[in-house]
């Protein structure tokens, strides 16, 4: 599912600019916001403020500034196998 591969690339990179997830999926900035909304009301990704990204120049373009970050989940953990036991109690 595209959704948990938007989520590993972002927890991953640690933050990324939206245009740098329209290069890496080939989907448009316009759905990835869609998908990464949802990210923010599950608690895992967060969208960085204006002053948080750069200088503040005004010379780049939207896509270029507008960043999101990886704020984590303890439910989106990769499942582990369970070890098994084999001691008596």
């Amino acid at each position: 599912m595209i959704l948990s591969e938007i989520q590993n690339f972002i927890k991953q990179q640690g933050k990324t600019s939206i245009a740098e997830l329209e290069m890496k999926f080939k989907i448009d900035s316009s759905a990835l916001r869609g998908m990464l909304d949802k990210l923010i009301r599950k608690g895992r990704v967060r969208k960085m403020g204006e002053g948080q990204k750069c200088g503040g120049c005004q010379s780049c373009a939207p896509e270029a500034i507008e960043f999101y970050e990886w704020v984590g989940n303890p439910k989106t953990a990769v499942a582990r196998p369970e070890k098994k036991f084999s001691g008596s109690s």
